[in-house]
């Protein structure tokens, strides 16, 4: 079986190209163990429903079967907690977390190392990413396990990075 590779072309990315070297959902480094796959995360309601309208033929289709998604506009109440968590791309490109293989940031990066590819960036990702966890020691510090309504843009804000923040 030979690489698999993936041409992207939307409104960000014009003839980027990635290989595949992992099957899908599989192979990940040991220090990085989402709760959520891209599906569910794109099901429960993330990223005000806008963050992959002009990309989804990137990737499988079954990701988009359920998800809840706006053409329009950014609209926190297709969040799951019902609430804006997010900071415009430009704050985060200000940062200097955008890495120029994934413009539109982590959820990107997540997607594609989920869907198989490796990057440079992983190790860079996977320590953001594993920072998050201080936002989960604070929900069960300050919250009822269960109580949904305790701190809802910190939950919505750990569902966008794959942290299941229904259970805490």
């Amino acid at each position: 079986m030979g690489a698999a590779f993936v041409e992207v072309c939307d409104r960000m990315q014009r003839g980027y190209c990635y290989e595949l070297s992992e099957p899908e959902g599989t192979n990940f480094d040991p220090r990085f163990q989402p709760e959520l796959t891209p599906i569910e995360m794109l099901e429960l309601g993330v990223f005000g429903g806008k963050y992959m309208t002009d990309c989804i033929a990137e990737f499988p289709a079954e990701w988009f079967e359920n998800a809840k998604l706006s053409q329009a506009r950014h609209d926190p109440a297709l969040n799951f907690f019902g609430v804006n968590a997010s900071k415009p791309l430009s704050f985060w490109r200000e940062k200097g977390w955008i890495h120029a293989d994934d413009p539109r940031g982590w959820f990107q990066w997540y997607c594609r190392y989920h869907m198989g590819r490796r990057c440079e960036d992983d190790e860079r990702q996977i320590k953001r990413w594993r920072a998050m966890a201080r936002h989960v020691a604070q929900l069960r510090k300050n919250c009822e396990t269960g109580n949904w309504h305790c701190r809802r843009r910190q939950r919505q804000a750990l569902l966008h990075w794959a942290y299941d923040a229904r259970t805490i």
